[in-house]
Formats: C-alpha cells, structure tokens, sequence
C-alpha cells in the first residue's frame, strides 16, 4: 500500500465514522471470494446506508453490499474491493400489518427471523431458505428461491416496495404497501438478482400468505431421466395443484420427484390419493425429506451450477448432467424444481478445470436448446477463471447500459455480476 493509497484510506476511514460510527479494518474473513477488503462499515439505518455511499463516492472507494454473507462468493470476485457494507446491524421485521397480509422488513434481516415473526398471526413469506442463515438483502440480490416457486412464484412475484441506496448516496422507493399498487415495480424486479451491482437494497415489503392448515409429500422414485420427464409432467398436467415438484438426481443411481401438496386436511388427502392413483402406487406418502429446498452443494462445497429450460426438458438436461459427468469421470447431482425448470447442480471441489469445463458446456448446450442458460455460481478459484460462468447473454448489452445509468463510476462490486458488470 503506497503512501497515497494510506492517506487516502485514513481520510475515508474518518469519513466513514462520521457517516455511521462502526467503522473496522477489513481481515481475511471480510475478503469478498479472495479480494482483499481495506474497511467495513456497518451502517443501522437507510440514511446512514446513503451516508456511507457519499462518503465512499467522495474519496474513491468500490463498495460491496453484504448481508449475512452466505452467497458473497457467488458470481465473479469483484475487480476491487475497497469498502465492504455490512447490512447486518439493519436486522429488523419493521412492520407486520396481519391484516393486510404484508411485512416491511430491514435488509440484513435473517429470513428465518422474518419467518417467525409472521408465523405468529399463522402466515409465512413464501421464500424457501436454500441457504441456511440468508438475509432478506442477500437473497433478493441473488434471486434466490426454493421448491414453492411453483404455486407462489419468486422473490419478484412476492415484492410489493423496495427502498434502495444508489451508489451516489441518493435514496430511492418504488411500490409501497398495498397489494395492488404496481407503481414502481420495474425498479424491484430490475436490482433482484442484481448481485449488489447497481444499488444496495435497505428495506423491502412483502405480500405474504397464510400457512396452509395440512401439507403432504408424495415421493416417487425413478429409474431413467424420461421417467422423471414423465412423472413431471404428469403432475403438471393433473389439476392437483401442486405447491412444488422438486426432483433429486443423485450423482448415481435412482432419483426421486417429490411433490408438496398443500392446504386444508380434506383437501391435502384426496390430492395425495389422487396423486398415489395416478403414479400407479409407485411412491410414498410423507412430510418434507430430508434436504428438502436445500442446494446440493450445501454440505459439500464445490463448484455450483444454475440451470434454467423450458420444464418439457427437464429429461434431456438431467441426462446431459448425468453422461457430461460419466465422461468426464467426475459426479455430478443434481436438485431442484421440476415443476419449474430451475434445477442446481453441485460438482466436487477436487474436480479439475477439464472435467467442470466438460460438464458445463454439455449441460449449458441442452439449457440453451430449451430456452434456458447455464450458470456457474459458485467455485474454486480455478475453476472460475478457467471456465465460462456465465455463457452466453442475449441481453448483455442492455444490461450494461442499465449498469451505466444506476453506477456510471462502476463503485458498487465492480466486476462481479455478467460481462464484467
């Protein structure tokens, strides 16, 4: 670090302190994916989120949001990162208005906490907990969402306001708190899946639902990937009404598709016999299986795979995941929601470059042919610059621009999100 470089960090240092009051030295546990962190700030309110932006702003820094830190590692490492935001201090469920099933929470607020909260009046946010202590911020940044997208969709789907902090210091809402109020949605939908890049979301607002009176997990074994197509399908198409289907396709032998069904006692049992009818006895009526809405890599970190395709795929990615691997001489499992066509792949830490090189393109060619893509999201350092993350971007362009408008000093994770964003 130059004399310079010193002088500055010590001047933004003071800056910063003036702007929120806890202001630390980065250590190697704040290094955001192997990019060292020169400061943490941690701010407790939105006004002093936009204090440390223009102070940040003033004196040069690159800025990287974080929440409980959970998927701070995913997507690229960030060109440079100065500052990092910890939002954790803004833990708070700032609102429940039972009555009008909506909650108004901060964004370092643990999902689990905003879950009990609601859970108290018999509701719940219908966002699944894939990964275990996630924060409101944290997942909306990584568009994160679980088994029950099926019957409720995503974190776009379930968010009514945001208020956001741009690079720049400047505050900004869109939406409010009203379940048909859809002024300012695009601004919610644009920053979800954002990976922290364009501004950094403070509080949010939630449409939420009441917690069904029974629930019951069919499970159906399969053999071949057609049989899961099939078993899908099946599903989909039976006016069950499903609240997921979720698939599991180990690394090796059979695999299973799972379907939650939701609601009241009488309801939930004569879908469930309907459903062990319609798949001719072949499963096992029961409650959540173990690891249910987990990612597979969850307790054996590795390299992290995101497919998306249209769901009348769902055979011919699971069979490109399975062969790529056999080829490859690596295992490769795959979990996730059949019923959507999102699944997530987990490919062992010790697998080479070649080998997660031949996995991704295979599987990312059977995603594309079927309207989907092919994302690496999480790896050894390696494997991230060996390989193509994130393939092909139809819409890179736009994106780019957006980044332009909302960051055009490229301060807020440099580098982290698609095409260098």
């Amino acid at each position: 670090m130059t004399t310079t470089s010193s002088t500055r960090l010590e001047a933004a240092r003071a800056a910063l302190t003036s702007a929120c009051g806890d202001v630390t030295d980065g250590s190697p546990a704040d290094a955001v994916d192997g990019v060292p962190v020169a400061l943490v700030a941690r701010p407790a309110s939105t006004p002093e989120v936009a204090e440390v932006l223009r102070a940040a702003a003033a004196h040069g820094l690159t800025v990287v949001p974080r929440g409980r830190g959970t998927k701070l590692s995913w997507g690229q490492p960030p060109e440079q990162a100065d500052l990092v935001l910890d939002v954790s201090r803004m833990g708070a469920v700032l609102d429940h208005a039972a009555g009008d099933l909506i909650v108004e929470t901060q964004a370092g607020a643990l999902l689990t906490d905003v879950q009990r909260t609601v859970g108290s009046a018999g509701q719940r946010l219908s966002l699944d907990e894939a990964v275990p202590g996630s924060s409101i911020g944290g997942t909306l940044a990584t568009n994160m969402s679980g088994p029950r997208r099926v019957a409720v969709g995503t974190a776009r789907d379930l968010l009514l306001g945001v208020t956001v902090v741009r690079a720049d210091g400047v505050v900004a809402k869109a939406g409010g708190r009203v379940v048909k109020n859809v002024a300012g949605y695009d601004l919610g939908k644009l920053v979800i899946g954002s990976f922290g890049t364009l501004v950094v979301v403070t509080e949010a607002v939630f449409r939420l639902h009441p917690v069904p009176a029974a629930r019951q997990v069919v499970s159906v074994l399969f053999a071949a990937a057609a049989d899961a197509g099939r078993l899908a399908q099946q599903v989909v198409h039976a006016q069950l009404v499903p609240a997921a289907v979720e698939v599991d396709w180990p690394a090796d032998g059979p695999g299973a598709v799972h379907v939650l069904l939701e609601g009241t006692e009488a309801g939930v049992a004569a879908r469930s016999a309907a459903l062990v009818e319609l798949v001719g006895g072949r499963s096992a009526a029961g409650d959540l299986p173990a690891g249910w809405g987990r990612l597979p890599w969850a307790d054996a970190p590795g390299t992290a795979l995101k497919a998306t395709f249209a769901l009348s795929a769902l055979p011919a990615v699971l069979s490109a995941g399975r062969d790529a691997a056999a080829s490859a001489g690596v295992g490769l499992t795959l979990r996730g929601s059949a019923g959507a066509g999102v699944v997530y792949g987990a490919l062992p830490a010790d697998a080479d470059v070649t080998a997660v090189r031949a996995v991704v393109t295979r599987l990312r060619q059977a995603c594309t042919a079927a309207g989907g893509a092919l994302v690496v999201l999480d790896g050894p350092a390696e494997v991230k610059s060996g390989v193509d993350t994130w393939g092909p971007v139809p819409a890179l362009d736009l994106m780019r621009r957006v980044k332009e408008r909302f960051d055009p000093e490229r301060r807020l994770a440099p580098g982290r999100f698609v095409g260098g964003i």
